[in-house]
């Protein structure tokens, strides 16, 4: 990974480059890269490099448009790294790079840094001040500058995968649409915190994920799902949980919104200040104010049979 352009080896190569937010690694983005692989096997190139910004661009010019995003920076990596890519470059995004001529992005980013022989991109990549670049602008430099441009659709059937189109699934609570256009279930990260311990008293703990702001989340609801621990301590054991999202409305007092995950059967994990990692499979219900305890207590209880359906657990 290379986190300045200066980091870029002066012997690197001829490269084949793919240009992206990359959020999410959706099956839109698995697609462009698998491509950049087989047009790095065809053109007899050993390095695929994905170029990617950090922060999203639109943080920086629009920040209070910026979208939720669906990964960590880190957690691209890895998902870029597990798609095919050899090498990540990422740009640290700011208004100067955004004023950036299309050509400039060229000269100095794909033939100066990265000596691209080949460039893969989705088929609606825009790039350059205000957009200004697309695909013909690649094909056309690419002509005087020897790369050649693929371009990829980021076709689904119907459904082109998008970002936004994971996030709007999320939005609705349908974690299993956007399991579908990720090709793999959506998981929030994070550190157990102390909670209020209600469901402890109530005979259902949680482990607390704090939401981070400006990260996207499924949601206010219950969900049915998995939690894994992500120090190993037990083997990597994914356990079956019931999840909910949201201030847990039936208790006065508002707070942040966090990932409550209770184990089914069992009382007696210690996760505080843990990393885990709760995938989330189907939506149960949406998120309801109980009139007391024990119309609480009759929901957690269908909930967990629910998610005991569910998973077969």
């Amino acid at each position: 990974m290379w986190r300045a352009f200066a980091d870029v080896p002066e012997e690197l190569g001829r490269t084949v480059v793919t240009v992206g937010n990359f959020d999410g690694m959706h099956l839109g983005h698995q697609h462009v890269v698998r491509r950049a692989r087989e047009v790095a096997q065809e053109v007899g190139v050993d390095t695929v490099v994905a170029v990617t910004f950090d922060p999203h661009p639109i943080a920086v010019l629009r920040p209070e448009h910026a979208p939720p995003t669906l990964t960590t920076i880190d957690e691209r990596l890895r998902l870029l790294g597990e798609a095919g890519v050899d090498c990540v470059l990422v740009i640290p995004f700011s208004r100067e790079i955004a004023a950036w001529s299309p050509q400039e992005f060229i000269d100095r980013i794909l033939v100066g840094a990265l000596h691209a022989n080949a460039v893969v991109v989705g088929a609606n990549f825009r790039f350059g001040n205000r957009a200004a670049g697309d695909r013909q602008t690649l094909r056309e430099a690419g002509a005087e500058q020897d790369f050649v441009l693929e371009a990829v659709e980021l076709d689904g059937g119907p459904q082109v995968w998008s970002s936004t189109y994971v996030r709007t699934c999320l939005a609705a609570g349908d974690v299993a649409g956007a399991a579908e256009a990720l090709g793999r279930p959506f998981v929030t990260r994070g550190a157990v915190a102390e909670g209020d311990k209600r469901g402890r008293d109530l005979g259902f703990p949680t482990a607390n994920v704090p939401v981070v702001p400006g990260a996207a989340a499924p949601a206010d609801g219950v969900y049915a799902g998995w939690l894994r621990r992500l120090d190993d301590a037990d083997g990597g054991v994914r356990h079956p949980a019931a999840i909910s999202v949201g201030t847990n409305p039936t208790f006065d007092g508002l707070r942040d919104r966090r990932v409550e995950a209770y184990v089914l059967d069992r009382t007696d994990l210690d996760l505080y200040g843990v990393e885990v990692e709760v995938v989330f499979v189907d939506r149960i219900r949406g998120m309801v104010r109980f009139d007391g305890v024990d119309a609480l207590l009759v929901a957690i209880a269908d909930d967990v049979e629910r998610t005991r359906e569910i998973l077969g657990a």
